[in-house]
């Protein structure tokens, strides 16, 4: 009876050590040996596969770049496989969460930081990574992993850091002896001279609200500064988002309206259907990612028409243009349920280190990861982005993207009503002042 014990006692303290997953170097026969692949799960010569959901469609421009960073990986690590499923955006929010409520979600899947995917960091059903992260520290700095840390632990690694800015047409602006706004003032001024001109001043979708949002988020942050505003959104420090600052960037997106500043039938135009107006020349400003330098760069377009600058600034006592809307809130995130818990915690950093390398070197996006390579090639309007990214003095990420699904979705109602006239700006604040209501559970 005693060496029944004893033999069960050994069964369970092996069934735990199996079970432990990412959390724990306790659980790691050889994390750190990340290039050659080996490790106590790739000891059989069976080939072992690994499912990787992700945004990146065929028509995305990070696509290829997907597609290479996969290649790399699957190079160094012989016997296992990746298997790339993708799927459109929209589709894929709801599709991330209903595979996380019913414990069904692959290996490795794409998500975004922030509020998000904090569900599911809570949930319990993605794995912590902060032992696998230590072998990535000098490559990955710490700060960019801010919108992927929920209560001091990592639960994601990221590859990219997006931020809005303000992409015009350079020769409407010379045609029309405009000088690139630094100031919402001046913005006003150029708006009021292109209208003036006939010229659509700026292009935009209100029916994929984001993207006005892309304008109306960059506007309240170079309102209220990232401090302020973080507060605000986060229900932190008492601070409240009915406030003077905030109705300033309430009062802009109103008046820059009035004054004939968006793409007409604005209301009833997706994000593709608003940006190909600008692309195509019809309109001098489009507010929207970083990421449009990616079509621009890769496209049939003349890249030498258009140019980049921050948002314009609205308060100066409060901001710069060196505080940004993004960050690095591109997520890859590892499942519980997943068979190789150690290959696949170090795939999610692997990977991603790929990624950013690739987007950058390809010209469609700014990496997250330490430029340790030659990157002469790579296209000017790319290299101006990341040049304001290292120097920025404030990432403050999305309002849809930071706040939980419901009070994102209020806010993004709520923006639509303030655009068409539905609520005025005092109300539009106060509104969502008593969304965000720390006192509400």
């Amino acid at each position: 009876m005693k060496k029944k014990a004893v033999s069960i006692l050994l069964s369970l303290i092996m069934a735990a050590s199996l079970l432990a997953g990412c959390g724990t170097k306790d659980s790691v026969s050889d994390s750190g040996n990340s290039q050659s692949g080996q490790s106590s799960q790739s000891s059989s010569t069976e080939e072992k596969t690994l499912t990787f959901w992700s945004i990146a469609t065929e028509s995305d421009n990070m696509h290829s770049s997907y597609l290479k960073a996969i290649e790399e990986w699957e190079s160094n690590h012989e016997g296992y496989k990746i298997k790339f499923e993708t799927f459109e955006n929209q589709a894929y929010k709801t599709k991330i969460k209903s595979a996380v409520a019913a414990n069904e979600l692959p290996d490795l899947f794409f998500t975004f930081g922030g509020g998000f995917s904090q569900p599911f960091a809570e949930s319990g059903k993605v794995l912590p990574l902060d032992d696998y992260y230590a072998n990535y520290k000098d490559q990955l700095p710490a700060a960019a992993l801010k919108n992927q840390t929920y209560d001091g632990k990592i639960y994601g690694s990221t590859f990219t850091t997006p931020v809005s800015v303000m992409f015009y047409n350079k020769k409407i602006f010379e045609e029309n002896n405009l000088a690139v706004p630094t100031t919402y003032d001046e913005l006003l001024a150029a708006v009021n001279t292109l209208k003036a001109a006939g010229i659509t001043p700026i292009s935009t979708s209100v029916k994929d609200t984001w993207v006005l949002g892309m304008l109306h988020d960059g506007l309240t942050l170079k309102s209220a500064g990232p401090t302020k505003l973080q507060n605000a959104l986060l229900k932190q420090e008492g601070q409240s988002y009915n406030d003077p600052d905030m109705l300033q960037s309430a009062k802009a997106i109103v008046e820059l309206n009035e004054a004939g500043a968006f793409e007409e039938g604005a209301t009833g135009l997706s994000n593709d259907e608003a940006v190909q107006p600008f692309l195509d020349g019809q309109a001098a400003m489009f507010f929207t990612g970083s990421w449009l330098g990616g079509d621009i760069n890769t496209r049939s377009y003349d890249k030498e028409a258009f140019g980049v600058a921050p948002i314009p600034v609205v308060n100066s006592d409060n901001a710069t243009l060196g505080d940004f809307m993004g960050g690095a809130s591109d997520t890859i995130m590892v499942a519980k349920s997943t068979k190789y818990p150690e290959v696949a915690c170090d795939a999610a950093f692997e990977i991603a280190k790929y990624i950013s390398k690739n987007a950058y070197l390809e010209g469609v996006a700014i990496p997250a990861w330490n430029i340790d390579y030659d990157d002469s090639a790579v296209e000017p309007m790319t290299k101006e982005i990341a040049g304001y990214t290292t120097k920025a003095n404030s990432f403050t990420l999305w309002f849809d993207t930071l706040l939980p699904a419901e009070d994102a979705n209020k806010y993004l109602e709520l923006l639509q009503q303030l655009y068409s006239g539905g609520i005025t700006p005092e109300d539009y604040v106060k509104a969502m002042a008593d969304q965000l209501d720390s006192t509400k559970e």
